[in-house]
């Protein structure tokens, strides 16, 4: 009985010192994602479109598969990650989709896999502090709530749903 209740005690000990270094460390995280509105974008649009957006790291770190899957929205012509805070306007660092002839989507508006190819670099700005150089500092970013996603349209040319990555 004893013996149990060393093992049950060291064990829970284990759990709690690692937690941190598996779960908690930003530096960690393997999967972001994105809830897109019209209310987040700069200036909010009123758009009724909704869009969900997710990534997900592969093992290597090497490279990163995402699934983009929007509703409510029409004649999207292009997808992107940009570099920016909540309450700005950042340049574009990766495209997700077109730019395209208008389409109307109800569901995966785009799939696919990042690579460090797919980054365009972003020199350090107000918008962009510290900038992009490549893949590792795209990661950065998103860990940090520096990066965001927006779906274009023709109507709202500049963005017609944003969503913060996390």
């Amino acid at each position: 009985m004893r013996r149990l209740a060393f093992v049950a005690v060291l064990t829970a000990m284990v759990t709690l010192a690692l937690a941190p270094a598996v779960a908690g460390k930003p530096a960690d995280q393997r999967n972001f994602s994105a809830h897109l509105t019209g209310d987040n974008e700069i200036p909010a649009t009123g758009s009724a479109g909704q869009g969900q957006v997710m990534f997900k790291l592969d093992r290597d770190g090497d490279s990163m598969g995402f699934k983009l899957i929007v509703a409510n929205i029409e004649d999207v012509i292009m997808a992107h990650i940009h570099c920016g805070s909540s309450d700005v306007n950042g340049p574009v660092t990766v495209f997700l989709f077109g730019p395209s002839d208008p389409v109307d989507v109800d569901g995966i508006l785009s799939q696919g896999t990042i690579t460090p190819e797919d980054v365009i670099p972003i020199p350090d700005s107000a918008v962009c502090p510290g900038g992009i150089s490549g893949f590792d500092d795209l990661l950065e970013k998103m860990r940090s709530g520096g990066a965001y996603v927006n779906v274009h349209t023709v109507l709202n040319p500049g963005g017609e749903i944003r969503g913060q990555l996390r």
